[in-house]
């Protein structure tokens, strides 16, 4: 699917996100979505060229140390042993936290201890669809605004709380969730039938990813945009070439804030060849990553 996005880009010479309008495309998206999309292209939903920057998400998993009382034996291989060291090494402004899903006061407890160390950063809150109900997305989230205010004010979304299968599963309603942070989609997300069913099931946002296609990305994007959701890109550890689809997502949907990038954390050396031509795409400074070289011909640069 990419490398057929990038071979029409090439074959017309074009920035290939230039070429999503009606000039370019036979079919508007109503062939695609339904009949409330129809006389519009995804020119209407997408940016002809890229946002300039875009803070970084850091991923914070669940074993990762926060501080140095957390390693138990540092490392030598050139990257940060601690949460501290990365926000300092590359002034973060945004931390993906991992949850557990299960055991409300340990999630509680780990986003208060993080927030300490990062000292009230954009935080989003992953729970890889463990929490058994809504109810306990709900109390989670009163519990951290109890204990840190700043916390909970800085917390900009929730991914994926319950199980993914929403058909399997009707009784996980997030609307009084989405009701105090947004709710996003995630593994749910297969189709535009998964998307309406997610919305009536309460879901107020939908997480995009490029290994789900990049026309799939671009017509999800589409539809959220039209419906009010809110969006974001997330990363799952994209490499090197990868990583630039994947950022393109994030810098040409006008609604997405931020990106993210762990490959730079766990498999930096996939980056090294990439970073060479294009380095602030790979190096994070003030938190940001400089998305302005995903222009050239074709798909990505």
């Amino acid at each position: 699917d990419a490398a057929l996005h990038d071979a029409y880009g090439r074959l017309h010479g074009r920035h290939v996100w230039e070429c999503y309008g009606p000039d370019w495309l036979k079919h508007d998206l109503s062939r695609y979505l339904d009949a409330q999309f129809a006389g519009e292209f995804l020119d209407r939903y997408v940016l002809a060229k890229p946002k300039p920057r875009l803070p970084l998400y850091h991923l914070v998993g669940a074993l990762d140390a926060l501080t140095d009382a957390d390693v138990k034996e540092r490392l030598a291989d050139g990257l940060p042993n601690t949460l501290g060291e990365w926000i300092k090494k590359d002034e973060l402004t945004h931390l993906k936290i991992k949850l557990n899903g299960n055991d409300a006061g340990w999630d509680v407890e780990r986003v208060i201890a993080i927030d300490a160390v990062a000292g009230g950063l954009t935080y989003s809150l992953d729970f890889n669809e463990q929490c058994p109900n809504v109810e306990y997305l709900v109390d989670v989230l009163r519990r951290i605004k109890d204990r840190s205010p700043r916390a909970f004010e800085r917390t900009a979304y929730v991914e994926q709380p319950t199980a993914r299968d929403l058909k399997a599963h009707p009784e996980n309603k997030m609307h009084a969730a989405a009701a105090i942070k947004p709710v996003v989609i995630d593994e749910s997300l297969v189709d535009y039938e998964s998307l309406l069913l997610a919305r009536e099931q309460g879901y107020t946002g939908v997480a995009l990813k490029s290994c789900k296609g990049q026309g799939m990305s671009m017509i999800m994007a589409a539809a959220a945009q039209k419906f009010g959701m809110f969006l974001c890109v997330q990363d799952l550890t994209c490499p090197g070439l990868a990583f630039l689809q994947s950022a393109g997502l994030a810098a040409h949907i006008a609604p997405v804030t931020a990106i993210e990038s762990n490959g730079r954390q766990y498999c930096p050396e996939a980056n090294v060849e990439w970073a060479k031509k294009l380095p602030g795409l790979f190096t994070i400074k003030d938190g940001l990553i400089d998305t302005s070289g995903l222009s050239g011909v074709g798909l990505t640069c």
